[in-house]
């Protein structure tokens, strides 16, 4: 088991980024807790503290905003404090029609998956690699394997995170920085009433639930074992090979039928 001595958690107020500081701190890390829930990111953080006698730092950060990562990196230099693990967490999803969807929330969730994401791992990336010891863990999606109508967009940007996952671990083969893409499925977190479609949750097929637990330990043994892509739990890695198998203009087709009830 790798011990880093400083994590950098994005969307840790909550859900998978929550549980990412909870392990991360039980395996002996210290924290930078970043999200936009300031009430929330002091209580996890005093809770930590306390637990485990780490050190426990909180940024509250809209990262949306431009410029989010160039402030985000300003405040741990102001902390003297430099990461060797990332974890970009934060995210979200919209759902329903897409062209009945606020153009101004659908550029928001582009911001913060995708431009967010590639902005924090160019800031906090340098120094691990020139330390030749470090961590990038991204939290991409089952989504990001397959089309998703009436989750287009939030689709789209987990299949750039894939993507982007998977050509940056090849680049620093040999650096001492591995790369992880976390790709759940159906997690029991508060992802499904933030998508502010009621009765959400319902289009979860029976039995493809995971929880938050099991899912942090997946990303966080492969990150032990150099890297890669996580597909945790048996479901989601036989939806990500049939995904490989069947034509995606059927499972398009399938798949609009079934978000559409």
């Amino acid at each position: 088991m790798t011990t880093y001595k400083m994590a950098l958690i994005t969307g840790a107020s909550s859900g998978i980024g929550e549980e990412f500081a909870r392990q991360l701190a039980d395996r002996g890390s210290d924290l930078v807790l970043v999200a936009r829930s300031e009430d929330k990111l002091r209580a996890l953080a005093k809770q930590l503290a306390e637990l485990h006698s780490r050190r426990v730092e909180t940024v509250t950060l809209d990262l949306c905003t431009p410029g989010a990562a160039g402030k985000l990196r300003e405040a741990l230099q102001a902390l003297k404090l430099t990461p060797d693990l990332l974890v970009n967490n934060a995210g979200f999803g919209t759902a329903g029609a897409f062209w009945k969807q606020d153009a101004a929330r659908e550029q928001q969730e582009i911001a913060l998956n995708v431009g967010a994401l590639v902005d924090i791992t160019r800031a906090f990336l340098p120094s691990m690699v020139e330390a030749r010891h470090g961590g990038v863990l991204n939290v991409a999606s089952l989504a990001g394997f397959q089309p998703l109508p009436y989750m287009a967009v939030y689709a789209a940007t987990k299949a750039f995170v894939l993507s982007f996952s998977q050509s940056l671990r090849a680049e620093l083969r040999g650096t001492g920085v591995g790369v992880v893409c976390l790709c759940p499925g159906p997690v029991d977190t508060p992802f499904f009433e933030a998508t502010g479609v009621p009765g959400m949750r319902k289009t979860v097929p029976r039995g493809t639930m995971v929880t938050a637990e099991a899912v942090v330990s997946a990303a966080l043994r492969r990150l032990d074992a150099g890297g890669g892509v996580v597909l945790p739990g048996a479901a989601a890695k036989l939806m990500a090979a049939g995904s490989r198998l069947v034509p995606h203009a059927l499972l398009a087709a399938t798949t609009a039928r079934f978000m559409r009830r």
